[in-house]
């Protein structure tokens, strides 16, 4: 007998996400000719600036067949097509696998006389009006209309099925401008909230003790850092490895939830707390750290690419722990992290990350051992000297 009080599944939360992708629109009411035109000049416009993606139907009225390997009783065939590459799946493609397939997507568009999508732009067009009508019903969100050449006005059945219609943007099909317009503010407005993340639930096992709690300006570094991110986040949280582990409570703290990966831990815990969230995190070891640099980075952040990061004169790498990470990473780092990767630099030298050149490469130096506190002791009294 399950209690009262029983819960199935665990309290998580989910991404806003919709059949594809975060930032999904269904094209409907016009001919497939032209709502793949209009898709190809809003691709167009915004591919230089965000990763588009479209979604569509086979037209061909024969039964189709499985092609290549598939036909033989594969269940996936991989073509290397040199312009591009192509995946052929032979079982459904789940609404899960969708969302796993545009992960990286920022923008879907999608022809609505086929598929479904979260929001709508509605195109009003006398050659589809019967059609139009038989699909009133998945007008759940419409947030453009489109008035055909051969049209003045919204069908009077889209004006009683959609009580606000009134309030909906309405153009002329033909006046790109505008449309293309519509949906840059919408992604502009759909720009992912920056929070902030001071990792500082490391063991510290070369340093001997919690670098966390050295005081390098006057309070503990881990406080600190928060200190220098608040300016820059919508908040700042710091990551802590239990509920044991004494933080100052004035600081909101994010408890790691995926144990035992390090740095990956604080990351992805973040991400389970928050999804739809980008996350500028910084690892609380690096004393030399200023403003300057953190500004940099935010001011470069491409919320197109997986992450922005710097990358390491030092190693050659990136630099993964003062990285702004986007919500699109979260499921890729959790698809590593199911191959039994924990690296979050590994993460980003095998993706495409925004990497950026350091203004100042000495801002990255970190702290791990005894022996590297006491010269960054003689770094600063040597700043402080010469101020």
């Amino acid at each position: 007998m399950i209690s009262k009080g029983h819960r199935k599944h665990a309290d998580l939360a989910r991404p806003l996400n919709g059949n594809f992708g975060r930032n999904e629109w269904a094209i409907i009411g016009a001919p497939c000719t032209t709502i793949k035109v209009l898709a190809d000049n809003i691709i167009q416009a915004l591919s230089p600036k965000y990763k588009s993606a479209y979604v569509d139907t086979s037209h061909n009225d024969d039964e189709v067949l499985s092609p290549g390997r598939l036909a033989s009783g594969a269940i996936l065939e991989y073509t290397d097509q040199l312009n591009y590459q192509q995946f052929n799946y032979n079982t459904p493609v789940t609404p899960f696998k969708q969302r796993q397939l545009f992960a990286e997507a920022d923008i879907v568009l999608v022809n609505g006389n086929h598929q479904q999508a979260k929001a709508q732009v509605v195109i009003i067009d006398l050659n589809k009006e019967a059609s139009l009508q038989k699909r009133i019903e998945q007008l759940t969100n419409i947030q453009l209309i489109l008035l055909a050449d051969n049209v003045s006005d919204v069908f009077d059945f889209v004006k009683e099925a959609i009580s606000n219609w009134q309030q909906i943007p309405i153009y002329a099909l033909g006046d790109t401008e505008k449309i293309i317009g519509f949906f840059a503010d919408k992604m502009e407005q759909a720009k992912p909230v920056l929070n902030g993340l001071v990792l500082a639930g490391g063991k510290s096992l070369r340093m001997g003790f919690d670098k966390g709690a050295v005081k390098w300006y006057e309070k503990e570094q881990r406080y600190h850092m928060a200190d220098m991110l608040k300016p820059l986040c919508n908040e700042v949280y710091i990551s802590r490895n239990s509920d044991k582990q004494d933080i100052d409570v004035s600081y909101p703290s994010i408890t790691d939830t995926f144990l035992n990966l390090g740095p990956y831990s604080g990351v992805l815990s973040a991400f389970r707390e928050k999804p739809d969230s980008a996350w500028l995190v910084v690892a609380c070891d690096l004393p030399l750290l200023d403003t300057d640099t953190l500004n940099y980075l935010v001011a470069n952040r491409d919320t197109s690419a997986i992450a922005t990061a710097f990358h390491s004169e030092t190693s050659e790498f990136p630099e993964p722990l003062i990285t702004i990470w986007e919500p699109k990473s979260y499921p890729v780092l959790l698809s590593f992290l199911a191959q039994g990767y924990s690296c979050p630099r590994k993460v980003l030298i095998n993706t495409e990350p925004k990497l950026l050149h350091v203004p100042n490469p000495g801002a990255l130096t970190n702290v791990n051992t005894p022996e590297d506190l006491e010269k960054i002791k003689k770094v600063l009294h040597q700043k402080i000297a010469t101020a």
